[in-house]
């Protein structure tokens, strides 16, 4: 009988200096309904999917307040509470949901203290080991939402913080205020635009979280890499990203089980140079 690959395959990565999880996690924005709003339509196969992923290794779930709103947080609270004391929740403040698939922006910091402490009452615990400023608010100051982090930090309710679809300038500028462990932007083999956020990550020792981790690209060194290795497109995609940089912790979501089986099965998939580079220079992958 073949042993199914786990999360554990692609390496650790360490957090902060002091957190240390698989370099595979799960990002756990698909567990909730269309246009990630309201309850997913199969509650028990999007638990089925939350359980899958930490049996197979994930040490390291990323969520966030408006995944829902709420429901995220709720369903994996309700499913994997009490948590292995080795798994790491990481959620996100900071965009308020009108309705299905709309985000808006809210930096305010009375805003995001009562978005954190909203996130602590779901997930049930005393401190958030890595919260994340979900998106700048070009209403509100971004070093006055940075310093709301800040004090929820200095207040034992935030362990580490981290930063979502920002630039390196705003990010020298959160770093003149608070220590940030983690950079969240779009990532993946076909939209390579934080390419320097990437490098600066890998200079650092920072963490890198690529969200839309997996495109829909599906270009010929994409495929033939799949073929050859008797994998899917989206597995070579996560691939990719692992070899992209150690610094990188892809998070793949599913609201199925067998899709997180198959994304995790990623974590032992090793290109060549040659599969690597093809990719790499494809023009839009």
């Amino acid at each position: 009988m073949s042993v199914r690959p786990t999360a554990a395959a692609a390496g650790k990565i360490d957090i902060g200096g002091d957190l240390t999880v698989n370099r595979l996690g799960f990002g756990a924005m698909r567990i909730t309904g269309r246009g990630v709003w309201g309850p997913p339509p199969d509650r028990d196969r999007a638990k089925e999917a939350l359980r899958r992923a930490v049996e197979l290794g994930v040490t390291f779930i990323d969520t966030a307040d408006s995944y829902g709103p709420d429901v995220s947080e709720e369903l994996i609270a309700e499913t994997l509470y009490p948590y292995p004391d080795d798994l790491v929740i990481a959620t996100k403040g900071g965009l308020v949901r009108p309705g299905p698939g709309r985000w808006e922006p809210d930096g305010r910091p009375e805003h995001l203290r009562s978005v954190c402490e909203g996130s602590l009452r779901r997930l049930r615990v005393e401190r958030i080991d890595l919260y994340q400023f979900h998106r700048p608010d070009p209403k509100v100051p971004f070093a006055e939402s940075v310093v709301t982090l800040k004090e929820l930090k200095d207040e034992g309710k935030i362990r580490h913080i981290g930063l979502s679809n920002v630039s390196e300038e705003q990010l020298r500028e959160a770093e003149r205020i608070t220590p940030v462990v983690s950079i969240q932007n779009r990532y993946n083999v076909t939209d390579r635009s934080s390419d320097g956020v990437v490098d600066l990550c890998e200079q650092e020792a920072m963490v890198f979280l690529p969200w839309a981790p997996i495109s829909e690209a599906q270009g010929v060194p994409l495929r033939t890499a799949a073929e050859a290795h008797g994998v899917s497109p989206r597995q070579v995609a996560i691939a990719w990203l692992l070899a992209r940089s150690p610094q990188i912790l892809p998070i793949p979501g599913s609201g199925s089980a067998e899709h997180v089986e198959e994304n995790i099965a990623a974590a032992s998939l090793e290109l060549d140079g040659e599969e690597y580079n093809a990719i790499t220079d494809a023009p839009g992958a």
